[in-house]
């Protein structure tokens, strides 16, 4: 199996475009998996959210467009694009502060 690449840039234009149709106001698309990792970009509309849940065993959220509040309940990071921040091993969600796009990188075990 050969590598490929991926415009993150041009992929997020893609999927804001698709959350700004969507009724949910959210699009994403996985660009890597495979047996230890995941890398999805998600895109959603100015508003939405995606509600509470699990952490996986490890996890990363990088900004590449917009702005959004990472949030558990005991704390919050407001993200801006070109920020990363490691995803807390406790429920956590994730609100739009403007159309923003992300990219989701998730160990598997």
């Amino acid at each position: 199996m050969s590598a490929h690449t991926v415009n993150l840039e041009q992929l997020a234009d893609t999927l804001l475009a698709e959350a700004a149709e969507s009724h949910a106001g959210r699009a994403a698309r996985t660009i890597v998996t495979g047996s230890g990792q995941r890398a999805t970009v998600i895109a959603l509309r100015e508003g939405a959210h995606m509600a509470e849940h699990d952490s996986p065993p490890a996890a990363t959220l990088q900004i590449l467009a917009g702005r959004a509040r990472l949030h558990t309940a005991s704390e919050e990071w407001t993200l801006s694009a070109g920020e990363l921040v490691a995803i807390p091993p406790q429920r956590h969600g994730l609100d739009a502060l403007t159309d923003v796009a992300a990219l989701l990188t998730v160990a598997l075990r």
